[in-house]
C-alpha cells in the first residue's frame, strides 16, 4: 500500500494541537473510561481476578465495541495467565490487555501507520467512498488541508453529484484549503467528473487528486455500479488509479458500522478506513473490531471538528492513548 506522504512530508505536517499520543487521549477520553476506569474499578482494593471479574470485564470490553473475536482473545489470554497464576493486581492486568490490543490491531501489517515502500503514482488517485451522514465530504476537505499543508497540488473531483449540498459543500473545502476542484451541475455523470478531474490534474501536474463519491443513490446495486464505472474511468487515464479507496466510517455508529462498511469492502476494492467522529463515542473500541474484522487498516481517525482535526493512526499511539 501506498503512503500518501513521504518521510519529508511527515516534517512538514502541522502540529498544531499538541502530539499524536494527546489528541488521540483527548478524542478516545470516553472509551478509555469505558475501558481502563471499569477495570480498575473491577480490580480495586483486594478484590480477586476470578471467573465474576473476567465476565464484567467482557461486559466493559462489549460495550466499547472492541467486538466479540478480540474481547473472546483478551479473555482467553487472561484466563491462561490466571491458570498460571502470573496474573494478580489491576497493574498486570491492564498490561495484558494493553498487549491484547496490540496484538490484535498489528494483525493488519499496514495498520501499524508504517506504509511500506513503493514508488509514487502521479497523480496519485483516491476515492472515497461511505454512507451519507458519515462526515465522507468534510474528511475529504480536512485530507486535502493536509495535503497542502505538506506542499502537495491537490485537484478535489465533485463525483457526488446526487446531491447539490455535496457539491457546494466540497467548493467550500477547496477555496479553504487552496485546492482545485472540478465540478459539474447537480445530477451530472459522475464518471464524466472523474474523466475531467483526471485530464486536468495531468494538464497542471498536480500531485494528488481527492474523489468524492456518492454516498447513497435509488438502490445499492445502483451505487455500487456507479462506484465501478469511476473506478474504470480513472484506470483508463491514470494507469493504476484509484491507487487508494478510503471507506469513512462514523465511529459512534459502532457495530453497525461494520454491516455498511461489509458491503463497500465487497464490491468498491477499498483499502483502508478513516473513522470519523472518534471524539463523540465512549465505543472507540470498533477501531480494534475493523481492523480484525474487515483485514483493513484504519488509516486515519477524526479527533474533532477543526479542520486539523484528522490525524494519521497508528495502533501504538493508540493503545497507550487508552492506557496513559
Amino acid at each position: 500500500m501506498f503512503s500518501i506522504f513521504s518521510k519529508d512530508d511527515e516534517k512538514k505536517k502541522p502540529v498544531e494541537g499538541g502530539s499524536l499520543l494527546d489528541r488521540l487521549k483527548q478524542s478516545i477520553s470516553k472509551t478509555r473510561t469505558q475501558i481502563v476506569a471499569k477495570v480498575e474499578d473491577l480490580v480495586s482494593g483486594e478484590k480477586k481476578i476470578d471467573a465474576e471479574l473476567l465476565t464484567k470485564l467482557e461486559n466493559a470490553l462489549l460495550a466499547a465495541d472492541i467486538g466479540p473475536r478480540t474481547t473472546h482473545q483478551i479473555l482467553e489470554a487472561v484466563r491462561q495467565r490466571m491458570e498460571r497464576h502470573t496474573l494478580n493486581n489491576a497493574a498486570e492486568l491492564k498490561a495484558e490487555l494493553k498487549n491484547q490490543l496490540l496484538y490484535a490491531l498489528r494483525a493488519i501489517p499496514s495498520a501499524n501507520g508504517k506504509q511500506p515502500a513503493a514508488p509514487e503514482p502521479r497523480p496519485r488517485v483516491i476515492f472515497v467512498v461511505g454512507v451519507n451522514g458519515t462526515g465522507k465530504t468534510t474528511t475529504i476537505g480536512k485530507l486535502a488541508h493536509r495535503l497542502r499543508q505538506s506542499g502537495k497540488n491537490v485537484v478535489l473531483a465533485a463525483g457526488d453529484t446526487f446531491r447539490a449540498a455535496a457539491i457546494e459543500q466540497l467548493a467550500v473545502w477547496a477555496t479553504r484549503t487552496g485546492s482545485e476542484i472540478v465540478k459539474t451541475k447537480s445530477g451530472g455523470d459522475p464518471a464524466a467528473v472523474v474523466y475531467d478531474a483526471l485530464a486536468s490534474a495531468r494538464a497542471r501536474n498536480a500531485d494528488v487528486i481527492v474523489v468524492d463519491t456518492a454516498g447513497r443513490l435509488h438502490t445499492k446495486s445502483n451505487l455500487m455500479a456507479e462506484l465501478d464505472k469511476m473506478k474504470r474511468t480513472a484506470a483508463k487515464i491514470v494507469p493504476g488509479a484509484p491507487h487508494e479507496v478510503l471507506l469513512v466510517m462514523d465511529a459512534t455508529t459502532g457495530q453497525n458500522g461494520l454491516l455498511q462498511a461489509r458491503e463497500f469492502t465487497a464490491t468498491a476494492g477499498v483499502t483502508g478506513i478513516v473513522l470519523t467522529k472518534l471524539d463523540g463515542t465512549a465505543k472507540g473500541g470498533i477501531v480494534v473490531a475493523i481492523t480484525r474484522e474487515l483485514g483493513l487498516p484504519v488509516q486515519y481517525v477524526g479527533t474533532g471538528e477543526s479542520i486539523e482535526d484528522l490525524v494519521p493512526f497508528d495502533a501504538e499511539t493508540f493503545v497507550s492513548s487508552l492506557f496513559e
